[in-house]
């Protein structure tokens, strides 16, 4: 019979590689949709405020013989050191010269 689902023709079959690219596919296509629908607020560390009135990012002076070493043990004495020097570095723009000056202005990142 000429139109039954059973006809001469053998079904489709797809080889590994073209599962691989079906599967890689429908993965960028459903990570692009969620990433459209929740926009950037899905990223860690997204600057918009989700609850409450953000406070204002605190501000040190930096004082004679002062390192960031020094200014980050300070500031958040409960957390490693290297991480709070390093989002010092990140929030203040001082990836090219971590080097801070005497009476520089230095935000602190938020514990």
């Amino acid at each position: 019979m000429p139109g039954s689902p059973h006809s001469g023709r053998p079904p489709i079959r797809l080889t590994r590689r073209g599962r691989v690219v079906l599967v890689a596919f429908v993965a960028t296509v459903t990570l692009v949709l969620l990433w459209l629908t929740m926009g950037s607020g899905a990223f860690a560390g997204s600057r918009e405020s989700h609850g409450g009135a953000s406070r204002p990012a605190e501000t040190v002076v930096v004082e004679p013989g002062e390192t960031l070493w020094d200014i980050a043990s300070t500031a958040d004495p409960g957390s490693d050191p290297r991480l709070v020097v390093q989002r010092m570095i990140d929030l203040n723009g001082l990836a090219g010269d971590p080097t801070v000056h005497l009476g520089q202005q230095l935000r602190l990142p938020s514990s």
